[in-house]
């Protein structure tokens, strides 16, 4: 069974909706810069879990928290640092926008976000944490959380063995001289105020020395994570959230935040989803590190639905790796192909059902599946000025195409461009040699291209003639078939190495290909 379905049939067997009428699903994303793929992973696993459970006729509410209160901790490398030094250790709504058309830094980048979602076809209903902390909603789990403060520090040190001292608070307070969150330690709470300092110095940002009492609520302060983590549970309502399979471990977040949850905020522990990571090329590296990693680089990479393919192919217990600078990309669009040629087939199983998920839900019910050129036979023609793609197509295909097959088509080309101009790997970067490269050829190289220049002077050949020719060759000179194969690359391309050489060759103004092969074969 398709892992989503999988998941939805688990939520439904075991537990009903804690507000009687439908399932709330909750995710959330730091907008402390440009956001990593990596974050796109929970976005499509908790909304695909909301599409099947909708699909059995299922109630329920995907929200996303936008985190806009979080200190501005870091400044990322492709911002300039002497601009933003002076903001480290406010609250990231405090930050100014890196471009205008923005109120702050959040939103600049979760707009950014929230478009990757909506072209992708998830479309949660958002809400900002400034907007839960400043409405109230976040007020009685604040209160209990600060009356029994002991307790908290207690459930850190059983659960996680994290100590804390005795005048330490689960509250970060908004300093109201520096307006910093991150450099602030409350130690005391009367019942409506709490006391603190602003004299915690981290490396990354100053703190100012201000003393005071002030009211922690409605804004002015925020709990700790984990203890915010289940006070968000209990203030939304929340019955199915997960995380990266790090915050599940014994001892972990998930377990804090759980121990907090039912014992502070009599919260029961929302379904957990753990899920491995989406790496980018072998690493889980941060977004502000690392070409194509964000989400809005690795999307702009696909169409919408070979994009979810990337996300919800693997099951969550698999993790997904996508390297833009490598052979992953025309594999997953040779992953997506497979899988419509398996539905065009007629098969009806979980490859199917992946298939069907992997377009958006607007057009699920009459999606259509035209063939397509493969991507990496895209990629290349696009580069040959004298080739035709609709041309070369038809031929692939062996048949002329529909209307709706010249639309993928198109499609296709705009994306093999894109990837071929901004990340491709040199194996997938081809330019004729307009001159005959200086590289030496031994003396079976010049026979087997003499031989081959003799047989493309009888005529214009298809791919499949010239690939039964180049085979023959390897018997008849004899030549090794890498020394054949490179000889080829190397007096067209200048390089060891190429696409499928028959094809290659076919698709090469014939003039050109065989003045090419007489000068080699001197």
């Amino acid at each position: 069974m398709f892992w989503a379905d999988r998941i939805a049939n688990e939520i439904r067997d075991s537990r009903k909706p804690k507000n009687g009428v439908r399932f709330v699903i909750r995710d959330e994303k730091t907008l402390s810069g440009r956001v990593h793929v990596g974050s796109m992973r929970g976005v499509a696993i908790h909304g695909l879990i909301s599409e099947a459970l909708s699909a059995q006729g299922i109630e329920n509410e995907f929200l996303y928290e936008l985190n806009d209160f979080d200190p501005f901790d870091a400044i990322p490398n492709y911002l300039d640092a002497s601009r933003y030094d002076a903001y480290l250790g406010l609250p990231l709504y405090k930050v100014p926008s890196p471009e205008p058309g923005s109120e702050n830094y959040a939103e600049y980048f979760g707009k950014e976000f929230v478009g990757v979602h909506e072209r992708t076809g998830f479309h949660p209903a958002y809400y900002r944490t400034t907007e839960l902390y400043g409405s109230g909603a976040m007020d009685p789990y604040i209160r209990i959380a600060l009356e029994r403060a002991a307790d908290v520090r207690r459930i850190l040190k059983e659960v996680s063995g994290s100590e804390k001292d005795e005048t330490w608070l689960p509250v970060s307070v908004v300093c109201e001289a520096c307006g910093k969150i991150m450099t602030t330690r409350a130690y005391d709470f009367d019942g409506e105020t709490v006391g603190y300092r602003c004299d915690s110095n981290p490396d990354s940002a100053k703190s100012c020395g201000h003393e005071g009492r002030i009211p922690p609520w409605k804004g002015t302060a925020k709990l700790f994570w984990k203890v915010d983590w289940a006070a968000k549970w209990a203030a939304k309502g929340v019955d199915i959230e997960g995380g990266g399979k790090d915050h599940s471990t014994k001892g972990g977040s998930r377990d804090v935040a759980a121990h907090i949850a039912a014992e502070l905020f009599d919260c029961p522990n929302p379904f957990d989803v753990p899920y491995e990571f989406f790496l980018v090329g072998g690493k889980k590296m941060s977004s502000s590190r690392g070409r194509g990693s964000s989400a809005k680089d690795m999307s702009e990479l696909f169409p919408p639905e070979v994009f979810r393919l990337a996300l919800i192919g693997k099951d969550i217990n698999q993790q997904a790796d996508v390297d833009p600078e490598g052979e992953s990309v025309p594999r997953l669009y040779d992953w997506y192909d497979e899988l419509a040629d398996g539905v065009r087939a007629g098969k009806e199983d979980d490859y199917a059902k992946l298939f069907a998920y992997c377009q958006l839900p607007d057009t699920r019910a009459g999606f259509s599946i035209p063939w397509q050129m493969r991507f990496r036979e895209v990629a290349f023609a696009v580069q040959m000025p004298h080739l035709n793609l609709e041309q070369e197509a038809e031929f692939a295909k062996g048949d002329s195409l529909t209307d709706e097959e010249r639309t993928a088509l198109a499609v296709r080309r705009k994306y093999a461009k894109y990837w071929i101009e901004t990340y491709a790997p040199e194996q997938f970067v081809y330019q004729l040699r307009e001159t005959m490269p200086t590289n030496a050829l031994t003396d079976e190289q010049k026979r087997a291209l003499g031989a081959l220049g003799d047989f493309m002077r009888e005529g214009q050949k298809d791919g499949d003639a010239v690939h039964a020719r180049l085979h023959a060759l390897k018997e008849e000179v004899p030549i090794a078939p890498k020394d054949l194969f490179q000889a080829i690359y190397l007096v067209f391309l200048g390089r060891t190495s190429g696409p499928k050489a028959g094809w290659f060759l076919a698709g090469l103004p014939y003039d050109f290909v065989v003045s090419r092969l007489s000068e080699a074969a001197k």
